[in-house]
């Protein structure tokens, strides 16, 4: 996949349209609302990030519930989470959570977090008029990708779900479907890329993700053909770009020996990664950004932002209170748990 950050800039304007924008991180605790509703803790740690409203049950329109947000575009009270990442000491085999750090040309301010894009045909403009986006709907939820992936060939069939070994933020060498095999100059850079095609029925599926169906065939932010009739309703097709500062444990990773890393569900491998989603947009905001054509970044406009200062003060309570800083003998979730200390 080519995923775009400060080259995004120099993109021209008349076939551009939709939407990126960073969002600080909200927090990391083993919560997953989509797949372990009413689980506290859920099997594995979860980075997070979006609107306050989040918690380990949530349903319904979680946008009229939230009164903050850490995202820029202030009307988003979405939350968007991934597994967080790990590196797992060669010689001892303890764990240590790694930071996240800002990507690339994200408003002054943004404090680790991710870039989110929703774009109406990503960045290649098609017939608005003729294929019209209808916004996420109040209480819709999915997921990309699974844990479970084990293989290097199911890994590939999950289209958009992909790593680069930073040589800097701007500089992101080749995607890879797994974890780099070298150590990383600027940290790993992962994607998710969400399909864009909905049934037009159901705002979740017991599997969160066959009520959406993705017809692009190959990486990239590329124009998705037409959804099929079994899935009629296209939707914004949303992304995730998360960057891993990497850099800190590169001295420990021996030269010649195998990838380090590991997601907090553990795994033999980086094909496990994936991405949970809960639409949360204020009434029709994200609607009305879908409606302009020919924008980029701010929606010409239509949706108002807020600074990254206000975006930070945005909390949610540590509702596990489970001690996941400094070395660990287990992962959270894959061993007794330990708790904070007040």
């Amino acid at each position: 996949m080519k995923s775009f950050a400060l080259t995004a800039l120099a993109l021209v304007a008349p076939v551009q349209a939709g939407l990126r924008f960073g969002c600080s991180s909200l927090t990391i605790q083993r919560l997953d609302p989509v797949v372990e509703p009413g689980h506290a803790p859920s099997a594995h740690l979860h980075h997070i990030i979006g609107g306050n409203a989040f918690n380990a049950t949530m349903t319904g329109d979680v946008g009229s519930r939230g009164t903050c947000t850490t995202c820029e575009m202030a009307e988003d009270f979405s939350n968007y989470w991934t597994a967080v990442l790990y590196f797992k000491h060669p010689t001892n085999g303890s764990y240590h959570r790694v930071p996240v750090t800002n990507n690339a040309a994200l408003a002054r301010g943004t404090t680790g977090g991710m870039t989110i894009y929703y774009t109406q045909f990503d960045f290649n403009k098609d017939n608005v008029k003729t294929r019209p986006i209808k916004a996420f709907p109040p209480g819709f939820r999915m997921t990309v990708g699974s844990p479970t992936t084990s293989t290097l060939s199911q890994a590939k069939g999950h289209i958009g779900l992909r790593y680069n070994c930073l040589q800097t933020l701007i500089n992101r060498g080749a995607e890879m479907a797994d974890f780099p095999d070298k150590p990383c100059p600027a940290g790993i850079f992962t994607v998710h890329h969400f399909p864009a095609c909905w049934d037009g029925k159901n705002l979740d599926s017991p599997d969160h993700q066959s009520h959406m169906y993705n017809t692009i065939t190959r990486d990239g932010f590329t124009d998705a053909p037409a959804c099929p009739a079994s899935h009629p309703v296209r939707m914004p097709q949303l992304t995730y770009e998360t960057v891993w500062d990497t850099t800190k444990f590169n001295s420990l990773w021996p030269a010649g020996t195998p990838n380090p890393f590991v997601w907090s569900f553990e795994g033999s491998s980086g094909y496990g990664t994936h991405a949970d989603y809960m639409f949360g947009w204020k009434d029709d905001s994200l609607q009305r950004a879908m409606d302009k054509d020919n924008c980029f970044y701010d929606g010409c406009g239509s949706i108002k932002k807020q600074a990254m200062t206000v975006a930070n003060k945005c909390t949610v309570p540590d509702m596990v209170r489970e001690n996941i800083d400094g070395w660990v003998d287990h992962l959270p979730g894959q061993g007794p748990m330990q708790m904070k200390k007040d």
